[in-house]
């Protein structure tokens, strides 16, 4: 089977295995991941290892054998040092057969690079002395880094990252070129060997895999020369790169299409989920809703598109289209006055403090109508009392067995509390009970990235004791009259999030800050009591689902993604 018959009978792996790639964060709190295509990744690496075995194009007895190359490199290069033009470079030792990965075909021969090409440090320019006004482009490791008005090269030249994170990529410039110490100016035998073949050659061969192990990577023309690897006859050498250009613009062109397709797919998404917010009333929502839950497995196809249902489901919740009303529930203004009466009560007992008037919640802050039944309320008008932790020096480990411990803002951050995520309390230290986190509590952080900061839980009511809240979590203790759980998430939805976003501090996005006040001060969209019920039940219902759809999505991709490196392995090993 030929790379065509391979690539077309087998097109839905090379496009269905796709693997995530994330775009920042750590561990399980990696978001907006970038979904790239494992599948066509691995034919392109499978095209050019075609290549390089002399599998990609047929041979031609009539070709003069690469062995005749060789001798005239050779001859060629000892004119040259005897010229005084190169200097003589120290001899390698012999190819062993070991050092044979496979066979090659009838007219090649095994080189060591050092045989055809020779390395030299391009020359430094700094951001200082670069000229952004000139038109020569600027080549350093990873390809055209900026403009200058000189250059260094005169002819289309072979470059190669020698340092930090693009040691080893392969790139030719155009005519006229500066390429900069970042990178090695390659000169080879023009007349015996083909640039662009030269180019594939060393993209397929990984030269990453021979850098120098240090913190800043750094390849040599030491590492360099004794790489071995096979040569073709200069006219094999032409038609393997018109054969690789050709399939790498196929892999292009798939690349393209599933980009198109996918920007379709996101359009679709977004316009049947912006139906469903825009619903009129609970009647229309549940029209549109089963339009969609009748094609959820061809919809939601994608991690993204599962989040953005998820985060319309939470502000689906959060302005009351998720359930329908009761007129029978006792109405929110009611359940505002008995959580004002129950605060002034413990107040008058001296149970809780007397917190400083909330101002009203003005138009501006109502982003959408609610229901009837329904009230705007401030997020302190729904609790008793709040506080934030302590943050003594800790150990760095966790604590031991039911040892006392202080939370990390991590045990609050990924959606459920995890009190794992906590430090020792040194010996020397009495531990502060009036810290101690309580089953039911709501807590949420204060302090963190952009993207995490004002996170919440709710502390389950089987939690370990002995765990005290930092400095950097806030506790939140609501009155009975308010379920926790539909509080939480409120608090998870894009109206809160954008809420936070507007108002957080800090200079840097690495490091935002939200004050207790800032969260008192949040407006809540407030349901009769049992609607908050209903409203939790459906939340986790359809969260549940949406987990049920990525979960098949992951076993899905990992299917394809092992079909990918099969017909790979088949392939090269023929």
């Amino acid at each position: 089977m030929n790379i065509e018959q391979l690539t077309s009978e087998h097109l839905a792996v090379w496009t269905g295995a796709q693997v995530a790639k994330a775009a920042g964060g750590r561990g399980r709190g990696k978001k907006n991941e970038d979904v790239q295509s494992y599948g066509i990744k691995k034919l392109r690496e499978l095209i050019l290892e075609l290549a390089v075995r002399g599998k990609l194009v047929p041979q031609d007895s009539a070709d003069e054998p690469a062995a005749v190359l060789l001798e005239r490199i050779a001859a060629e290069k000892a004119r040259l040092v005897k010229e005084g033009k190169i200097k003589r470079q120290k001899k390698l030792p012999e190819i062993s057969e070991e050092e044979k990965p496979f066979g090659l075909p009838e007219g090649w021969e095994w080189v060591r690079l050092q045989q055809i090409i020779q390395v030299s440090s391009g020359d430094n320019l700094t951001a200082a002395n670069m000229n952004s006004d000139g038109e020569i482009p600027v080549f350093g490791g990873n390809g055209i880094t900026g403009y200058h008005d000189k250059a260094n090269v005169t002819k289309q030249t072979l470059v190669i990252g020698r340092v930090g994170y693009y040691c080893g990529s392969v790139h030719i410039t155009p005519d006229v070129a500066w390429v900069t110490d970042n990178a090695f100016k390659t000169t080879y035998p023009e007349d015996n060997i083909y640039l662009h073949f030269l180019y594939w050659l060393l993209n397929g061969t990984n030269l990453k895999e021979h850098e120098n192990a240090t913190a800043q990577p750094v390849i040599s023309g030491r590492k360099i020369y004794p790489i071995v690897i096979g040569l073709p006859p200069l006219s094999e050498q032409h038609r393997i790169v018109a054969k690789v250009d050709e399939l790498m613009a196929l892999c292009d062109r798939l690349e393209q299409q599933q980009s198109d397709s996918a920007a379709t797919h996101q359009a679709l998404i977004a316009t049947l989920l912006d139906a469903l917010t825009n619903s009129a009333d609970h009647t229309e929502f549940a029209a549109t809703w089963q339009r969609i839950a009748e094609n959820f497995e061809i919809l939601f196809t994608t991690e993204q598109s599962i989040d953005q249902l998820k985060q319309t489901i939470l502000q689906l919740a959060v302005m009351g289209k998720l359930v329908p009303q009761n007129p029978e529930d006792e109405p929110a203004a009611v359940l505002l006055e008995k959580i004002a009466a129950e605060k002034t009560r413990l107040i008058k007992e001296g149970q809780i403090k007397r917190q400083k008037k909330l101002p009203e919640i003005t138009e501006e802050e109502k982003p959408f109508a609610l229901p009837s039944g329904w009230e705007w309320a401030r997020f302190d008008s729904l609790s008793l009392h709040s506080e934030a932790g302590w943050s003594p020096k800790c150990e760095s480990a966790p604590r031991v067995g039911n040892n006392w411990g202080v939370l990390k803002v991590s045990a609050v951050t990924w959606g459920n509390y995890n009190p794992d995520e906590n430090k020792a309390l040194p010996d020397n230290l009495e531990p502060k009970p009036e810290y101690e986190v309580k089953p039911r509590d709501f807590l949420i952080s204060r302090a963190n990235t952009a993207q995490l900061v004002a996170r919440s839980v709710v502390v389950p009511d089987d939690a370990p004791a002995q765990l005290m809240m930092s400095d950097k979590i806030i506790r939140f203790v609501f009155s009975s009259k308010v379920d926790v759980e539909f509080i939480n998430r409120v608090n998870s939805s894009s109206f809160c999030r954008d809420y936070y976003a507007r108002i957080a501090g800090g200079t840097s996005s690495s490091m935002k800050n939200v004050s207790r006040v800032n969260i008192r001060n949040l407006p809540i969209p407030l349901p009769p009591l049992p609607e908050q019920h209903r409203i939790v039940t459906k939340v986790d219902e359809l969260l549940t689902l949406c987990d049920t759809l990525k979960s098949r999505l992951h076993k899905a991709r990992s299917t394809q993604v092992q079909l990918a490196d099969a017909l790979v392995a088949q392939v090269v090993d023929a």
